[in-house]
């Protein structure tokens, strides 16, 4: 076997090992949100610890396709969110604060992987963004306090974390920063609940759709914008 046909091969199997990954996490989703519709508890307990293991190692997958290593905080934050997604399972205070840890650490790794990565080189747009965020955090704070009782302090701290990884996504581009538009909504509805605000239609539904879709936007923007600064950098510059 020749150099060039090894590479082929080598390229190939990267290439049906990403999309069978990024097809394993959609078929993963598509049962974990159908088993929400139905009321399926046991197929959405089996299914939700999956779902971001899934995505994490699509990325890898994917990155390596291109050549190329995934970005080193990318996977402990999808790794990350999945011990918050198992321990929030459990359905009891200690497990649900640990869970809420758990995320928190992987939002320092969203935001410190975006300000590594340029996000808030544009400081005039970052302000804007920041400043947008910081008005809803204020306002959307406010006005679940008094229903929070002695989750006040950890829920506010987190959606501070929470909102920092939405300013920070904008700045990679508009899939990241849509991703983390989704994941601030998505925990807002989590919130809802904690609060004893009447629920949506399907509220459940609506948290891990949202959730999920979040996360692929974040990774997939993320490994987008990568591509583009590599195609930026290989490009012959002109005196």
């Amino acid at each position: 076997m020749t150099v060039r046909t090894t590479t082929r091969v080598g390229l190939g199997a990267r290439l049906r090992s990403a999309t069978g990954l990024l097809g394993g996490f959609a078929a993963t989703s598509a049962a974990h949100l159908g088993a929400i519709a139905s009321g399926a508890s046991v197929l959405q307990n089996a299914t939700k610890p999956a779902l971001m293991p899934l995505l994490a190692a699509h990325s890898v997958a994917a990155a390596a396709k291109a050549g190329r290593e995934a970005p080193k905080l990318l996977a402990p934050a999808l790794l990350l969110s999945a011990g918050g997604d198992v321990l929030l399972q459990l359905k009891n205070d200690p497990a649900f604060l640990a869970g809420m840890g758990s995320f928190a650490a992987a939002h320092v790794c969203y935001v410190t992987m975006f300000v590594q990565r340029g996000a808030l080189t544009d400081r005039r747009r970052a302000l804007v963004v920041a400043a947008a965020y910081a008005t809803a955090w204020v306002a959307l704070v406010g006005q679940l306090w008094p229903d929070l009782g002695d989750l006040r302090v950890p829920v506010a701290g987190y959606s501070l974390l929470l909102a920092s990884t939405a300013v920070t996504s904008a700045g990679l581009g508009w899939r990241t920063g849509l991703g983390g538009a989704l994941f601030l909504l998505s925990d807002t509805l989590i919130a809802t609940q904690l609060a004893k605000w009447r629920e949506l239609p399907g509220h459940q539904f609506w948290i891990m759709a949202t959730y999920v879709l979040a996360q692929y936007l974040l990774a997939d923007g993320t490994l987008r914008h990568q591509d583009r600064l590599h195609r930026e950098d290989a490009e012959p510059r002109t005196a």
